[in-house]
């Protein structure tokens, strides 16, 4: 116990007892377990990795421990989550219900708040602004189009106590909400902002100081390791949810972007507050006639037009930073507006700078794959060239800003890839003996529960579609089911030619991703027994429809990522380079966990039953499909056709 911890008398075995007792449920031994060895992992400042099957109830088996050690310790605890779902499920379930149960037992009742960025509240000021200042709300042309919705956000401002978009209801396009908030570089600041002192943001920041636990999400947590500002308060330990997706968004967030249309509209801004915008604008021709030139994909070296294109650009961003940076002759410095906007071009010019500069430092090295970044151009038919810069790993990063700094708690359903933790831990940089891993199982019985059923006589997944035998098989199977299907495709193509071709074949309702909200398409899913749900990507994370309503779990092929995605062709080199397979570690990787998530859609409760179908043979023949099934729930396995129809017949039956 350290000096400053105070002593505790409750145990996490006697508090998440009272917790589970509380909201009606038994202790699970998964549940106990995993709670037990996260509180170890707190008090020896040791990192950790849990999966944490289905049904576990893995939230409270680390939501107990974190408020016992903010307690204890008089500190804050940091949970970090990949989507809203969970974060609302955590803030207006799981810990309300928590607080309840552990009060009596508890030197205090336990606390909590959560933390957006700050474009996620409402800002007052922008609110205030008159409609015919400079820099008015609502450009005149969407004047008639979302007038009134900004009215009435401004309206419930004045009533909301937290100013948060997600609290808004019924809530507003992303059009409407930039106007109506601002990023942190285009806020004010708090000391200088008329509405300094009720900013619901900064309200947001003062709340989360002072709680046992704050609950955020991956993208301010990785703002937080990245920025030289502390955007999450003071706190003693970290708890990663959804881990699985934790390297992606770091990744995205360490990303910058250069397009001729960003740097056009940066000159536009410099030219309004007394810049040279001919400066800027003078060298985005050069730009756009310099990527026009290259071919679309990464960079392992750079064409002198665009070397030179570059090197100018970084030269007139940093003349127009120098422009812009003070106020000019007769300018009020106590404008508001104007400060905001001269600091917020400020960072944004710094931003493009430090991004061009990146970009060129990646072919000052004689071995560009040795580069810590990587560097592609994207061409769109619909948007124009932009160059992109990104890290070849984050795990350097995550071991110097996460990992040094506090004892981190890592959980997923699916963080075993090949049947061990290594993969993960080398992507996040968990530094070597500082760290334990725990597979905590499921309380479902996956091999008496769930079949894993492989299409091996169907013929390898082509580019040109899915094939007329994989189409009839996933009819006889959606028959057989009686619809209760959630089918999970590998491109957006692939969903809509299979939709069409159901719908137009069987007498079930297919509702199609796109066609509507998600959220509203799994709601009338799961409420419609003899229906079936296709999509893409955001599907195979995510859907819990328990119960009869999803008997079959159709997945069209092994989702390996894009083989010219530039970014995962660079760490595949970089595997290989070093003596390593770039495939397994790279693509392999990837595809077993988003199988793991797929057929995790399946077993959603202990009274669930049904069939997983890959309709992909790869699965079964080819060297990599064990490697890929060890990664997924020790499922009951079958390539016989008539062996699945029949058990769903069965199901169906019951």
């Amino acid at each position: 116990m350290s000096d400053h911890e105070q002593p505790l008398s409750q145990t996490t075995e006697d508090l998440l007892a009272a917790a589970v007792g509380a909201i009606g449920g038994t202790t699970r031994p998964g549940q106990l377990k995993m709670a037990q060895a996260v509180t170890r992992a707190f008090e020896r400042e040791r990192h950790l990795a849990v999966q944490a099957g289905t049904g576990t109830g893995k939230s409270l088996a680390y939501l107990v421990p974190a408020i016992l050690h903010a307690q204890r310790t008089k500190t804050t605890v940091v949970v970090s989550t990949a989507t809203i779902a969970l974060q609302r499920q955590l803030v207006e379930r799981d810990l309300p219900r928590l607080a309840d149960a552990l009060e009596p037992l508890m030197e205090r009742r336990p606390t909590f708040a959560i933390l957006k960025g700050r474009n996620n509240y409402a800002c007052l000021h922008k609110l205030s602004l008159p409609e015919d200042a400079p820099e008015a709300l609502i450009e005149e042309d969407n004047l008639s189009r979302i007038g009134r919705e900004v009215k009435r956000v401004a309206e419930w401002a004045q009533e909301t106590e937290t100013g948060d978009r997600d609290d808004l209801v019924p809530g507003v396009s992303d059009l409407v909400w930039r106007q109506v908030s601002v990023t942190s570089s285009e806020c004010l600041g708090a000391a200088r902002c008329p509405h300094g002192d009720e900013c619901f943001a900064q309200l947001a920041r003062e709340e989360a100081s002072k709680v046992d636990v704050v609950v955020t999400n991956h993208a301010l947590l990785a703002i937080d390791a990245l920025s030289d500002v502390n955007i999450l308060p003071e706190h003693s330990a970290v708890v990663i949810d959804e881990a699985h997706e934790l390297e992606g968004r770091i990744t995205s967030v360490a990303t910058n972007v250069i397009s001729a249309r960003a740097l056009t509209l940066a000159a536009r801004r410099a030219g309004r507050i007394g810049g040279d915008k001919d400066v800027l604008e003078g060298v985005i021709e050069d730009v756009t006639l310099a990527l026009a030139a290259e071919q679309p994909g990464r960079w392992e070296t750079i064409a002198e037009p665009a070397r030179a294109a570059f090197a100018a650009l970084s030269a007139a961003l940093r003349k127009t930073y120098d422009a812009i940076a003070e106020p000019r002759p007769g300018e009020s410095e106590n404008d508001p507006e104007t400060f905001a906007e001269r600091g917020n071009l400020k960072n944004h010019l710094a931003d493009l700078a430090g991004a061009v500069d990146r970009i060129l430092s990646v072919f000052d090295e004689e071995d560009v794959t040795k580069h810590r970044d990587v560097v592609w151009l994207t061409r769109s038919e619909r948007d124009e060239d932009s160059v992109s810069v990104a890290p070849l790993s984050v795990s350097a990063l995550l071991r110097t800003s996460l990992f040094d700094a506090s004892p981190v708690v890592l959980t997923s359903a699916t963080l075993t890839v090949g049947g061990n933790f290594d993969a993960m831990a080398a992507a996040w940089g968990l530094p070597a003996g500082k760290w334990d891993h725990l597979d905590v199982g499921t309380p479902f019985n996956p091999a008496k529960a769930g079949i894993l059923y492989t299409a091996k006589h169907l013929p390898a997944p082509g580019r040109e579609g899915l094939s007329p035998a994989t189409l009839d098989e996933m009819a006889e199977l959606i028959t057989a089911a009686g619809g209760r299907t959630l089918a999970l495709f590998s491109s957006r193509r692939a969903a809509e030619q299979a939709a069409n071709e159901m719908r137009a074949r069987l007498p079930f309702e297919v509702f199609l991703q796109g066609e509507d909200s998600t959220g509203a398409l799994v709601d009338a899913f799961a409420k419609s027994e003899n229906s079936c749900l296709f999509g893409t990507l955001t599907l195979w994370q995510g859907v819990d429809v328990p119960g009869s309503s999803l008997s079959l779990v159709i997945i069209d092929r092994i989702p390996f990522p894009r083989p010219d995605d530039p970014l995962l062709q660079a760490r595949a080199a970089a595997a290989d380079a070093a003596g390593r397979s770039g495939f397994m570690e790279v693509s392999a990787t990837h595809a077993a966990l988003l199988l793991a998530q797929g057929t995790g859609r399946l077993l959603r409760a202990t009274g669930d039953r049904g069939v997983i179908a890959v309709l992909d043979n790869r699965l079964v023949t080819k060297r990599y499909g064990q490697f890929l099934r060890n990664s997924l729930l020790p499922f009951w396995t079958t390539t016989d056709p008539a062996v699945v129809r029949g058990a769903l017949t069965r199901l169906v039956a019951k």
